[in-house]
């Protein structure tokens, strides 16, 4: 491992990352793996892997939690406070612009032309990930099987993701030979306590509830305001296994329960969510910015940009609680011979989830219709050959050309294929 970067470093880096991180929570944590992991060496893969882990057993989105994670191992509180909004404002603010713009104009398809370039860089780049973290942390035939078995489980199954980390954790957990001579248990990290960690989760409840109490005695329990309030704070603690996990019953709440939007309207937001930096799960904040705009009352702007950052609020401000409370504990849990048995056997799994999720965003990329069938239990995404983006296939294989073939960084990736995404479009 490379020595602790600076504040500043990291900050840096941090913003970066916040402005690359394109293509959900694979592309996210394909891109945090290869800045601090493979290039930059501040975490070993065991404790990049681990923090994974963690973050993928809590509610809410996964990468903008393993970013907070990191940067607040590397310099405490004021770490993780810079690393969780960093890997957040950019994308929040690309996102709240094509709100603003959707809701004057529509459809914008000169941006959705430039996202097409993009995602199809995002896929080679979450393809090199998987193999990498694949490589890495699969050593034993047993963890290859529970990867595959976590794979047809989530893929073919719909298995729920809690349920495929709980199989996994029991596996590995009395699969694990009896414990070894006792080795003295790590302190939790930054001096972590009981009575100091009931004390962080009470001050973090409260910032996370406290603004949003403020705003619903001020506007009263049936303005638009305080059901965003309330509606997706009940959703940041409901969204286990990430984004993918809730976008169909936050959907359908949002249309049919609420009527904030239609469904086209949901459909277009998922995808400036997909295209753009930041966690999927942005797609609230589309979701606030229009309900508000149209049903908030007086200066409908004003409101709209009320709605996106309650929403925003609502969404992310519970990730510091789960993390600052959880976070110190992490490493005490891996000198326990059965619970790091079990943890390796978690680690596998995600490996499945992660290629759940390269399989999922390759035929979404690649073509323009996926139809979904079931024959029994097994749940098939079939994608209509018709419907192949051959823009999308040839920028995709120009993408790994670049990253595997001329070894270019991701930024030229990314902004070779945009190039020429728009260039297409304009010359189509």
């Amino acid at each position: 491992m490379s020595p602790s970067p600076t504040f500043a470093e990291a900050t840096k880096v941090w913003a970066r990352i916040g402005c690359l991180s394109f293509g959900g929570p694979a592309g996210q944590i394909a891109l945090m793996h290869r800045e601090i992991v493979d290039e930059r060496k501040w975490l070993s893969e065991q404790q990049f892997l681990s923090a994974l882990n963690f973050c993928m057993l809590l509610p809410g989105p996964e990468a903008m939690q393993l970013a907070t994670y990191v940067g607040w191992r590397l310099h405490g509180l004021r770490g993780g406070l810079a690393a969780g909004p960093l890997f957040v404002i950019p994308g929040a603010l690309v996102v709240l612009a094509l709100s603003m713009l959707y809701a004057a104009f529509g459809k914008l398809p000169m941006a959705e032309a430039v996202f097409v370039g993009i995602k199809a860089a995002v896929l080679a780049i979450v393809v090199e990930a998987l193999l990498r973290i694949a490589r890495r942390s699969l050593k034993t035939r047993t963890e290859l099987l529970i990867a595959g078995l976590a794979f047809v489980a989530i893929y073919f199954l719909s298995v729920p993701f809690p349920l495929i980390v709980l199989a996994a954790a029991l596996v590995g957990f009395f699969r694990a030979t009896s414990p070894a001579a006792a080795h003295p248990r790590p302190t939790p990290a930054h001096g972590a306590t009981i009575a100091g960690t009931f004390a962080t989760a009470v001050v973090w409840l409260a910032i996370w509830l406290l603004p949003l109490l403020a705003l619903a005695a001020i506007f009263g329990r049936s303005h638009t305001i305080t059901q965003l309030a309330v509606f997706f704070s009940k959703l940041a603690v409901v969204t286990f296994g990430g984004a993918y996990a809730v976008l169909a019953y936050m959907a359908q709440d949002v249309v049919e329960a609420y009527r904030w939007l239609t469904p086209g309207e949901m459909l277009d937001g998922l995808g400036l969510a997909e295209t753009t930096p930041g966690p999927l799960i942005l797609v609230t904040e589309f979701v606030g910015f229009l309900a508000a705009h149209r049903h908030g009352g007086g200066n409908p702007w004003a409101m709209g940009l009320l709605g996106a950052a309650v929403t925003l609020w609502a969404t992310f401000a519970p990730c510091f609680l789960w993390i600052f409370v959880g976070a110190p504990f992490i490493e005490r849990l891996e000198s326990e011979p059965r619970l790091k048995a079990a943890l390796a056997a978690v680690t596998a799994a995600v490996v499945g989830v992660i290629l759940n999720l390269t399989v999922w965003f390759a035929i979404h990329v690649l073509f323009g219709t996926v139809t979904e069938s079931f024959v029994g239990p097994v749940r098939l995404l079939i994608p209509q050959p018709g419907t192949v983006s051959w823009p999308a296939v040839l920028l995709a294989a120009l993408a790994v050309l670049l990253l595997f073939g001329l070894h270019r960084g991701v930024i030229t990736t990314l902004t070779v294929c945009a190039a020429l995404a728009w260039t297409w479009h304009v010359l189509a």
